[in-house]
């Protein structure tokens, strides 16, 4: 089944039948948008980003011998009040077997993530974080020592572009979506209490003091707009609103496709891929008990830039110890061998969630349960794209990916 399937309503009928048509209750719809509805007033990622990053960069960077002080935003949302209003979902009246599973694995992880920002900047944070993003295996880390060893490293993309350029560049590439679907909620915006480049909902964050390697825009274009505002968009026109808040564990799945992006529009620098293979050596680190200036420490060792090591160290050691970076990764490499078996890529844009969930997905679309993509990556209307993805679905090494 391709991502072609549509929605098909049955206007009545016993439960029964409403199932097997192929039609969602109104108590199904109606727990799925309570979910999404609650799911996305939470800003997460904000929740767990510094707003004095880039203010300590340059303090840090000239005495790199003591572990920086972060400052968090005050949280948006109470923690006990989130806690009861995820535990009061109406889960229990959702017949759809399917969605049910979907929702009930999504509920457990709002759980977690509420614990997670109760115990945020705390010591009890670290392994709630690696609850959520599972654990960095021995074979994850020893691919990524073999990267940084082959790697080529230095001050490797010289030119870049500020905040102003890119946030054009975007608004450039927003409108290209806009001209398909004028409907489609996309947004960009610089801000001055984010750190680099992020999505949060359907708007893109642009630091105030970005600045993306020339070489790296169009890249980072199809990563954030192109992967995971598409992605927001086209989950949210499904009837299952879920699929643009995000079911369970769908950050690795998604961060992989968006990496998958950059490999797809000819994007993927030895610098980039090099800054892959930090983060998991980051975590790693800090799983095993380094402080802030020891990781920072192993990363110039690997030959990052001190700057580029200050930021996957601040990405990793944020919020009490993150590891979400190590999913990039991760999450490439099982998309790599997903295309490699014959897997397509289709159904995946439909909105956001794991791979270990897509025949789940694809049971709903099997059964007519999902919409058509509202609109699809940029990238895939390049010819060579389909190219690259198969080439990089069978190659041996992932150096032999990177592009320049």
């Amino acid at each position: 089944m391709t991502a072609d399937a549509t929605h098909a309503p049955d206007a009545g009928g016993p439960e029964t039948d409403v199932i097997e048509t192929g039609a969602f209750s109104a108590a199904d719809l109606a727990a799925d948008h309570a979910m999404a509805s609650l799911a996305g007033s939470v800003r997460f990622l904000l929740e767990m980003t510094p707003v004095n990053a880039d203010d300590i960069r340059a303090r840090f960077l000239a005495d790199p011998e003591t572990d920086p002080v972060f400052e968090y935003r005050t949280l948006d949302v109470d923690p006990d009040v989130l806690d009861a209003q995820v535990a009061a979902l109406p889960l229990d009246a959702v017949t759809d077997t399917t969605l049910a599973a979907l929702l009930r694995n999504r509920q457990r992880e709002m759980t977690l993530r509420v614990e997670m920002l109760r115990a945020r900047n705390t010591s009890e944070f670290l392994q709630l974080s690696v609850a959520q993003y599972g654990p960095v295996l021995p074979a994850l880390v020893d691919t990524a020592d073999d990267l940084l060893s082959r790697l080529p490293h230095g001050r490797l993309e010289r030119d870049s572009v500020g905040a102003e350029e890119f946030l054009a560049a975007a608004k450039a590439e927003i409108a290209h979506y806009r001209s398909i679907d004028p409907d489609a909620q996309l947004h960009a915006e610089i801000r001055d209490d984010v750190s680099g480049v992020l999505v949060e909902g359907d708007t893109l964050l642009i630091s105030h003091n970005a600045a993306v390697a020339g070489a790296r825009v169009n890249a980072l274009l199809q990563h954030e707009v192109g992967t995971h505002l598409v992605t927001h968009v086209n989950g949210l026109a499904q009837p299952i609103r879920m699929l643009g808040a995000g079911l369970a564990h769908y950050d690795e799945t998604q961060e992989g496709l968006a990496v998958l992006a950059e490999i797809a529009c000819g994007g993927l620098t030895a610098s980039r891929l090099r800054q892959l293979a930090a983060r998991v050596v980051a975590v790693h680190a800090l799983l095993g008990g380094a402080t802030f200036v020891e990781t920072h420490r192993l990363l110039t060792g690997h030959g990052l830039p001190a700057g580029s090591a200050y930021s996957v160290a601040m990405r990793v050691y944020r919020a009490g110890g993150f590891t979400k970076d190590a999913i990039y990764l991760r999450g490439l490499l099982a998309l790599l061998e997903h295309v490699a078996h014959g897997g397509a890529l289709d159904l995946l844009f439909l909105g956001k969630f794991s791979l270990e969930d897509l025949p789940l997905v694809q049971e709903l679309a099997e059964r007519d349960l999902l919409a058509p993509a509202r609109i699809t990556p940029r990238y895939l209307s390049d010819p060579e794209s389909a190219d690259r993805l198969r080439a990089a679905a069978h190659a041996d090494d992932l150096v032999s990916l990177v592009n320049a």
